[in-house]
């Protein structure tokens, strides 16, 4: 019997039946909307391939219901209200397909994002929010937004909730009184200086909600699911300023106590769901949460909100675990599991989990390179993992016109991604790691506790490669006359990297970060750790977490300046984590030579030396090429992919693999 049933008993969003306890949280469709205001062919087959992977309940990213006020560059989202037509013909082919799987659909809409607008996403525009407050990126102050803008707002709210409605869609998802938002910012007393019927008191904070979610009850009904993302917490410390977990701090933005009162208000107005997080953009790793932060860390505020309204409460954060799930139900801390990140890796994962197949699920890693960077930095929402996501038709798997024997040499993730879509396709795969598991690279990176996902992304592989057949060969490094003697049609090189390393004197006690992750070499108990990028930065967490004195020494002028892409909530995030940890960092600092427990370094205030009981390096990563060297003149169909290729991050050793070997 599969234990995980009770995730799919059924349940009501007003009137509105969902089929199971599973909703795909919304994420900003960027890149999946075209520049009419409606749904490309990308958004399309993206939100259909989530239902029929078995999400009871869709929720679109972001859309705009206004692009006059705060005008947006098309096409970046959706806008439900710029060509009524455009958006209800395409969102109609959208919630058709998706209705087939007996799956709903709601829109979530947006007044618009005030303060905290992406000018990367949104373009060069005059920021606007409730009252004259600095913008969250840019050194600019936002102008005060007037009544009639604000009622202009409402009734767009109104318009573009008559369309949802028309195009199909069985709900909507009102954003946000939530991250900071512009509804949120007027929300919030910190951003909120207003003197008229919208500032001051809570209610007149929230009167911008109340008036949207009266205007689209008016216009669609009052039977229409209106929901609301929402954050009882906001976890600011000042402007641009966040807290980190257990960080003891003044809530400037919403505080606990006055989220409580609000969610009972937001209620009364009407909504009919509450879908829960906490945070805003000045702390973006509580929206955004990465690695760092714990799984289901929303999971105790769904529950005090739970208690104190009568309407179904979402719940989303790092909810991949089925186990966590299947509790956070069963004791009532939420009615619903919001996946968003989850549901990117893998778009079937309520489909697996009903079908007791949870060893198959790929699992998220937390990276946020393949979305939230994507979206901050190119306007488009991916997956580092999973190829596929939101390029479902572009990025299918494309027949083969003839079977190839092909051999793969490293089992890193480039190597196991690139036997992993050979093996679908049909081609009869070999693969070669010269170590005893697969995984490369992802095997030290994931010893960190708050890695784990790193080893759960080996052991998906692993097991992936033995459900499709992949002649699996460890403990096996392999030579140039035996790739020849092979006789493979096609052959690809994935043979990855190796830690840069130096001489410092005293070398028994100097060891590289993978070593020491590894449990391979005893840092002691006092360590330094020569450079200050991402493995450095998170080794020297991992050990200042296990009580070792540690610290950083950077040749350069910050912390994480030369790294391969990484999304800044990750980055800003481990920032403030390294300091509030107690890790000692010394910049424009270079190591000079170490003995007897003493390490010199040379920095501007000339030769300095730190008492440490070793030196760990951690200065990159070259290339690990040789093979391929040795081979590229003797096969026509060879291929050199991840690492081995260039030093980069998971993700496009990923991609790479994916583009290359659904291609031979």
């Amino acid at each position: 019997m599969n234990k995980y049933r009770k995730l799919f008993e059924p349940i009501k969003i007003g009137n509105c039946e969902i089929k199971n306890r599973f909703a795909m949280a919304p994420m900003g469709p960027l890149g999946l909307g075209g520049s009419d205001g409606g749904f490309n062919q990308r958004g399309i087959d993206y939100y259909t391939e989530r239902a029929k992977g078995g999400t009871g309940l869709i929720i679109t990213g972001v859309t705009f219901v206004d692009n006059e006020i705060e005008k947006h560059a098309m096409a970046n989202l959706p806008c439900s209200t710029l060509n009524p037509i455009q958006f209800i013909r395409t969102a109609r082919e959208m919630t058709e397909r998706i209705h087939a799987y007996n799956a709903k659909v709601f829109l979530q809409m947006s007044g618009g994002f005030g303060r905290v607008a992406i000018p990367e996403v949104l373009g060069d525009f005059p920021p606007i929010a409730p009252s004259e407050v600095e913008h969250r990126w840019l050194d600019k102050t936002c102008r005060e937004l007037e009544i009639h803008e604000i009622k202009s707002i409402v009734k767009k709210f109104g318009d573009g909730a008559f369309n949802a409605k028309k195009a199909g869609f069985d709900g909507v998802q009102i954003h946000a009184v939530h991250e900071g938002y512009l509804i949120d910012q007027f929300a919030i007393s910190f951003f909120n200086k207003r003197t008229d019927e919208y500032g001051g008191s809570l209610e007149n904070r929230l009167r911008f909600a109340r008036e949207i979610v009266e205007e689209i009850k008016n216009r669609c009904g009052s039977d229409f699911p209106v929901t609301l993302r929402y954050s009882p917490k906001s976890f600011i410390k000042d402007f641009r300023d966040g807290a980190l977990p257990n960080e003891e701090f003044i809530e400037k933005g919403r505080d606990l106590e006055e989220g409580i009162e609000a969610a009972r208000l937001l209620v009364s107005y009407g909504y009919d769901a509450l879908d829960v997080d906490v945070g805003s953009y000045d702390s973006w790793w509580w929206s955004h949460p990465p690695m760092y932060q714990a799984k289901g860390l929303y999971r105790s505020f769904a529950k005090l909100i739970k208690e104190i309204v009568d309407v179904p409460i979402l719940c989303a954060g790092r909810m991949d675990n089925p186990d966590m799930a299947l509790k956070s139900i069963e004791n009532e801390t939420c009615d619903i599991i919001s996946l968003g990140r989850p549901l990117l890796a893998d778009p079937d994962y309520v489909n697996k989990l009903r079908g007791n197949k949870v060893k198959s699920i790929r699992p998220c890693i937390s990276c946020q390179e393949g979305c939230m960077g994507r979206i901050q930095h190119y306007s488009m929402l991916n997956c580092a993992v999973n190829p596929q996501a939101c390029k479902e038709r572009a990025n299918a798997l494309n027949p083969i016109s003839r079977k190839k024997k092909v051999l793969v040499v490293g089992g890193g993730v480039a190597g196991c991604e690139a036997a992993r879509v050979l093996a679908l396709r049909g081609h009869d795969v070999t693969l070669y790691e010269k170590e005893d598991r697969l995984g490369g690279n992802l095997i030290p990176g994931g010893a960190p506790d708050f890695k784990e996902d790193d080893i759960l992304l080996a052991t998906w592989y692993t097991d992936t490669l033995k459900e499709l057949g992949v002649k699996v060969n460890l403990n096996s490094k392999i030579t140039k006359n035996e790739i020849l003697n092979f006789n493979a049609d096609s052959v690809i090189i994935a043979t990855g990297s190796i830690p840069r390393v130096f001489s410092l004197g005293d070398d028994e006690k100097v060891f590289t970060a993978a070593d020491v992750l590894m449990d391979k070499k005893d840092c002691k108990s006092n360590t330094v750790i020569i450079g200050g990028g991402l493995v450095g930065c998170e080794t020297a967490l991992y050990l200042a977490k296990k009580g070792k004195k540690v610290t950083i020494i950077e040749a350069l002028h910050k912390l994480l300046a030369v790294n391969g892409p990484l999304c800044s909530a990750n980055k800003e995030m481990l920032e403030k984590l390294i300091p509030f940890n107690n890790i000692d960092v010394k910049l424009n600092s270079k190591a000079k030579f170490f003995k007897d427990g003493v390490l010199e370094i040379e920095n501007k205030n000339g030769i300095e030396k730190i008492n440490c009981d070793s030196v760990i390096l951690s200065v990159g990563y070259k290339e690990e090429n040789s093979l391929y060297k040795e081979l590229e003149f003797e096969f026509s169909d060879i291929y050199l992919l991840g690492d081995a290729r260039k030093v980069s991050n998971i993700m496009y050793a990923i991609w790479d693999a994916y583009e290359v070997a659904n291609h031979i």
